[in-house]
């Protein structure tokens, strides 16, 4: 991943790379070896981003005898939250009745109904507060709308300036940018508090060193000063900053460019927004983002490729620490198919990856914490297991990297995708809210919320294969197993495997991951 990264940032290595990449993924195949050095990290991410689904093995079914029904077993399983039941959550003042909880565990036992998905998944991800009113809601959307279409200007400008004009970046600083620092201003203070809020986030979810995890910011604090004397000083400065964002900018636009139009479209029987779309309104706002070589799409598709690259560019802009790397289209195009207005699906993203980002960081500090808990899970659950990968030099569990890069996005079809998504992101609510740490919410429930849910879902899926994975020799085989998965899971039935790891579980990988974090 450092090395996908670091074509990302060259523009001569960018447009090499770029003429390889496979549909809405990362680098040219290859194939693996044990992961023993960080040059057989990024061979194994080439290979599960590329790698073609072969038939289904047979699964194995795991002995539940002597285990108590989760909320998701066939048995306990319940209908989706419906429109009503919604509506029926809300006070006459639009605000969540008891703080959510109710909502929260209904989310999290069963899922939305597609129709309410759009207005839910606001409160999930953080977009609107789960104690907040109507009318603070409608105070939130205006302040966010504006914010985004700030975020657009600046991306126009900067694609303007990526059109090969050699000039000199100072000779633009005219009175349209001007204008530009000026709304800056207004929303500085509330983007970086909530890019800064992610970095903080992000340094309690990884293993890398604090001297990683520096505030990030669009532009440097100078810039703002109220002396007039170092603002005037200080703009030759700041178009220094802006020619570094420029270049990489600029490589990032190529990249999102690519990943859009080869996106696939599992999403397009699902978003009546883009399958209804006009044909003149589809190709105006490709145009407006530079979209080309586009004729072979559809107009849903090519509605749907537009809006990837309108908010995956501000969304570069808005998180330069990360910026773009592949694979964030995969957890961008769901968000789309659900939400129709781009201001509200880009707010819907930037509360996604408060959680995500950590899987694209250069130091991969984020993926490598996350498979060491899933190889923590799966080496307290079967030892034999586990010692079996450790003999194929497999123990680190890289061979699920792709499933936690782009969170089963390749492994479920795409409604399954949506379910087991919001109810991981009920999971992360319900801690960021605080509910489900008493002792009665935990008999409740039977398995406490967990920020890792998703990992313990891929931990159970691998112990659901343990007599198949035991008859494999090496790596690559594993692997390939691990591809042909795509299309075959029950999302119910990993969310039920994981439901009794997480109860007999939890506790104690947390303990083994604190105690990991303080070594």
């Amino acid at each position: 991943m450092k090395s996908l990264r670091r074509s990302h940032t060259s523009t001569s290595s960018a447009n090499s790379s770029s003429t390889s990449l496979p549909s809405s993924s990362s680098s040219s195949t290859t194939s693996t070896s044990p992961p023993s050095s960080s040059s057989s990290w990024i061979h194994l991410r080439s290979v599960l981003f590329v790698a073609n689904p072969s038939s289904p093995s047979s699964v194995t079914s795991s002995d539940r005898s002597s285990r108590r029904k989760s909320p998701w077993s066939r048995r306990k399983r319940k209908r989706p939250l419906t429109p009503h039941q919604w509506r029926s959550l809300f006070t006459t003042e639009g605000k969540l009745r008891d703080g959510g909880v109710r909502f929260l565990k209904r989310v999290r036992s069963r899922g939305v109904d597609p129709s309410i998905r759009g207005e839910v998944w606001l409160f999930l991800l953080g977009v609107y507060d789960l104690n907040s009113t109507s009318e603070e809601r409608e105070a939130v959307k205006s302040q966010r709308r504006n914010e985004y279409e700030k975020l657009q200007r600046r991306c126009t400008m900067l694609l303007k300036r990526g059109d090969g004009s050699t000039d000199d970046l100072e000779e633009e600083a005219d009175e349209q940018y001007v204008r530009f620092m000026d709304d800056c201003k207004t929303t500085k203070q509330i983007i970086n508090q909530d890019v800064v809020s992610a970095v903080n986030t992000d340094s309690s979810d990884t293993d890398s060193c604090e001297d990683d995890d520096e505030d990030v910011q669009l532009l440097p604090s100078d810039v703002y000063s109220n002396n007039s004397e170092e603002n005037n000083t200080s703009l030759f400065g700041e178009i220094q900053v802006e020619v570094t964002v420029h270049e990489d900018f600029s490589t990032w636009q190529r990249i999102i460019r690519l990943d859009a139009l080869r996106a696939d479209s599992d999403w397009a029987t699902y978003s009546s927004s883009s399958t209804t779309i006009t044909e003149t309104k589809a190709r105006g706002l490709a145009e407006s983002v530079a979209l080309k070589d586009y004729d072979h799409l559809e107009t849903c598709r090519l509605h749907h490729a537009a809006r990837l690259v309108s908010i995956l560019e501000a969304y570069a802009l808005y998180d330069p620490e990360i910026g773009y790397c592949q694979g964030m289209s995969d957890l961008l195009s769901p968000i789309l198919a659900v939400i129709s207005e781009d201001h509200e699906a880009f707010w819907s993203f930037v509360g996604f990856m408060k959680k995500a980002r950590h899987n694209f960081r250069l130091d991969e500090a984020g993926i490598q914490r996350q498979l060491r808990i899933v190889s923590k899970i799966i080496k307290s659950k079967d030892s034999q297991l586990y010692k079996h990968l450790e003999n194929l030099q497999a123990e680190d569990c890289s061979f699920v990297y792709r499933m936690v890069l782009v969170m089963f996005r390749r492994e479920l079809s795409f409604e399954q995708t949506l379910c087991l998504w919001e109810v991981m992101w009920a999971d992360q609510a319900a801690i960021r809210a605080g509910v489900g740490k008493s002792t009665w919410s935990r008999i409740r429930q039977q398995a406490p919320p967990t920020d890792d849910l998703l990992l313990y879902a891929i931990a159970a899926l691998v112990l659901r294969r343990k007599l198949i994975i035991q008859r494999y020799s090496s790596m690559d085989e594993i692997v390939e197993e691990c591809n042909s998965m795509a299309g075959q899971l029950d999302v119910w039935k990993l969310l039920d495997d994981a439901h009794h790891l997480v109860v007999t579980l939890h506790d104690k990988i947390e303990t083994l991951s604190s105690r990991s974090l303080s070594v």
